[in-house]
């Protein structure tokens, strides 16, 4: 290399560095030390590797870059503003400020070229696996010979941190086994986390547990070497195998007192220390946010280099279209996330009085929807065969298999939850993860990145309360749909039986902007009258009147709502009180969010205010049923842990029968009865 060339590199390099440093300081908030310990690795991958094109961030056969490590946000908006994805020096200089494109950690869709919602650490890595399954999937289903439309890399940035979480590990389990030969990770080894050295928590081999999982390892002693990092990343793309380059780099590298110190991770340097850094790199200290026009101008290569690459691959795509038309068209259609028409022709008309468990109404409509939508493809956390989520004769997604339909994660969950949402990330693809409603918990930090960042992902949770029986508390949920139900753009689901359930899935597959939790039993539920005329419409909108009352009167004397398996509940209830002469309204109400965002005469039709009167009956904890049982309703729940024993035998101890149920509404019209209803019964153990 000529010096001329060393003289640039480093240049470039010092500029990521200056900046983050300096938009750091303004903010007077931020993570400084990482992007100035990275900025040489990041600067090589970017302008020696990374096939991208700022001016079409969403080019789909671009590679995917994922900063694992999220606070080193300035990281990733520098390389942005540099390479010219549309930033602007006004917006690094509001780094961290309100209505800002350059937000603490990086957002998806909000800042053009971020690929993926990280800070969370480990949710980058587990997000890259997904992108790097999605990627093989697609690239098999649709390459033909000479016509490689699919064909990239997935690269990622991780920190000391992501290799300490469990998602990251379960993530790498998988990828290991799945040979994920584009997938290339570079850790920043700089043995520092907040808390001081990373010794004092962490000393394994890491290289050794990756080798062991599977992946190629390298080791960069200097993370300056931009030479060395170069032939690492060569060297990765050669292998089969899923990548992890152990970097050894400096945090706060240059930083006169905080260089290797844990001061340079989570706060400004201070003035002084910004000054003595870039006094060592040959800066001027009293510039701010100063970009050398040669450096400026060397990273602005990648927008000619990038239009380039986009106008030979749509040269190849328009030569794939006249080839393959019909692939052509399907591929697009997919890209632009319509489904094709007639898709949900297949779901299925339950009868009356048919006793179906909601899981396997599930798995029909799954298979009724997979047969015209391909791209629907998830799987199960090890539950396959009880959370019925297989495509029937769709193979397993594997090394030799690459187009199977069927995931299985492994006692995952966490990772599942990741990496269905890299592959939503990546598009062309319908992601679905499944597992028992009560490890739920153990993927809820990827749930939360999927609702906050309006990924289409599907999950589908079973057994879905104490209806679980003879497993016990331990694996039946109480608390689980109420914390569900408080994450917002979640859209949780609970249909009351099977013809509930296919609306439920038709919901979920058309709903683009978030992700949908179904939430189904182990038993057997009945179906029921009106279901198979109303569940379209009614849980589409969240909620409808399922069965109204008798008589010409204005408002119903009672109210009674439901939801699950509790809905044929509240249908026994009201059959038995209209006998008596209490005129009864059922309303299921499967969906709050799709009900909330109906008009209020929609709302005000299903639940009018002047019909005061109501219970609402779930086998839950009642947090939340207030905003729908009123100040002069009743809500009946669980408010302990289930028990062990035989499903038909735990729900009349706990008082989910027809008659408790009855004699509860009784005492609302007639008494007056408000509030919570206690549990009837706490259970052997008397939790």
């Amino acid at each position: 290399m000529t010096a001329g060339a060393e003289k640039i590199d480093q240049l470039a390099i010092d500029t990521i560095r200056t900046l983050s440093m300096d938009a750091v300081q303004k903010a007077n908030s931020g993570h400084p030390g990482a992007p100035m310990g990275m900025a040489p690795m990041a600067y090589t991958l970017w302008t020696r590797f990374l096939r991208h094109s700022p001016t079409d961030p969403s080019w789909p056969n671009r590679d995917r870059f994922v900063l694992s490590a999220g606070h080193a946000s300035m990281l990733l908006y520098s390389l942005l503003y540099l390479t010219g994805y549309g930033l602007t020096i006004e917006d690094l200089q509001s780094f961290r400020q309100w209505a800002s494109r350059t937000p603490g950690h990086p957002e998806h869709g909000m800042t053009a070229g971020v690929e993926a919602t990280t800070g969370p650490l480990g949710q980058g890595f587990a997000n890259a696996v997904g992108m790097a399954i999605a990627q093989r999937r697609l690239a098999t289903e649709f390459n033909r010979p000479g016509h490689e439309l699919i064909d990239h890399y997935v690269y990622a940035i991780c920190s000391d941190g992501d290799m300490q979480e469990g998602i990251s590990a379960e993530a790498a389990s998988l990828a290991g086994h799945l040979r994920l030969g584009k997938l290339v990770f570079l850790y920043d080894d700089n043995h520092i986390q907040l808390d001081g050295p990373t010794a004092m928590a962490f000393t394994e081999d890491v290289l050794g547990r990756f080798d062991a999982y599977g992946w190629q390892t390298q080791r960069v002693e200097d993370g300056n070497d931009v030479e060395a990092i170069d032939a690492a990343i060569a060297a990765a793309r050669a292998d089969d195998r899923p990548s992890l380059i152990a970097i050894r780099t400096h945090i706060g590298y240059g930083a006169p007192t905080k260089h290797d110190s844990q001061k340079a991770h989570g706060s400004p340097l201070g003035e002084d220390e910004v000054r003595g850094a870039k006094e060592f790199y040959g800066w001027d200290p009293d510039l701010h946010f100063y970009v050398p026009d040669a450096a400026l101008s060397h990273y602005r290569e990648a927008i000619p280099a990038g239009e380039k690459l986009v106008a030979e691959w749509r040269e190849k795509l328009a030569r794939y279209g006249r080839d393959f038309p019909a692939e052509a068209a399907e591929l697009d259609r997919r890209w632009k996330d319509h489904l094709a028409a007639g898709w949900a022709d297949g779901l299925k008309t339950y009868a009356v009085g048919d006793q179906v468990p909601t899981r396997k109404a599930g798995s029909e409509a799954i298979n009724a929807i997979a047969a015209t939508v391909p791209e629907l493809f998830g799987g199960s956390a090890d539950l396959s065969e009880s959370n019925l989520t297989d495509v029937a004769g769709g193979g397993l997604f594997e090394v030799d298999n690459p187009t199977g339909r069927n995931i299985r994660f492994g006692v995952r969950e966490h990772a599942m939850g990741g990496i269905a949402n890299g592959i939503a990330l990546y598009g062309g693809f319908i992601p679905y993860a499944a597992t028992f409603l009560v490890f739920s918990d153990y993927m809820r930090g990827a749930v939360r990145l999927a609702a906050l960042t309006g990924l289409r992902v599907i999950y589908v949770w079973t057994h879905d309360s104490i209806g679980v029986g003879e497993d016990g508390p331990t694996h039946e949920p109480v608390e689980q749909v109420a914390a569900l139900r408080a994450i917002p753009n979640l859209d949780v689901i609970r249909p009351g039986d099977a013809n509930e359930t296919a609306a439920a899935w038709r919901c979920a597959a058309e709903r683009v902007e978030g992700p949908t939790a179904l939430i189904l039993s182990r038993q057997k539920l009945p179906v029921l009258a009106g279901t198979a005329e109303k569940a379209g419409d009614g849980v589409t909108r969240g909620g409808y009147v399922l069965r109204d009352a008798s008589g010409d009167a204005a408002e119903p004397d009672l109210i009674v709502i439901g939801t699950g398996s509790e809905l044929q509940l509240a249908a026994g209830a009201a059959e038995a009180l209209e006998k008596e002469g209490i005129r009864t309204r059922v309303v299921s109400l499967p969906s709050w969010k799709r009900f909330e965002a109906q008009d209020a005469a929609y709302r005000e039709s299903v639940l009018p205010r002047a019909a005061r009167k109501r219970l609402a009956v779930e086998a839950l904890v009642p947090l939340g049923w207030e905003r729908y049982a009123g100040d002069e309703g009743a809500i009946v729940g669980i408010d302990r842990f289930g028990a062990s024993a035989p499903g038909e035998e735990i729900m009349p101890h706990f008082g989910f029968t027809v008659e408790r149920v009855t004699e509860i509404c009784r005492k609302v019209v007639r008494d007056g009865l408000r509030g919570r209803v206690p549990t009837a019964d706490s259970g052997p153990e008397g939790r």
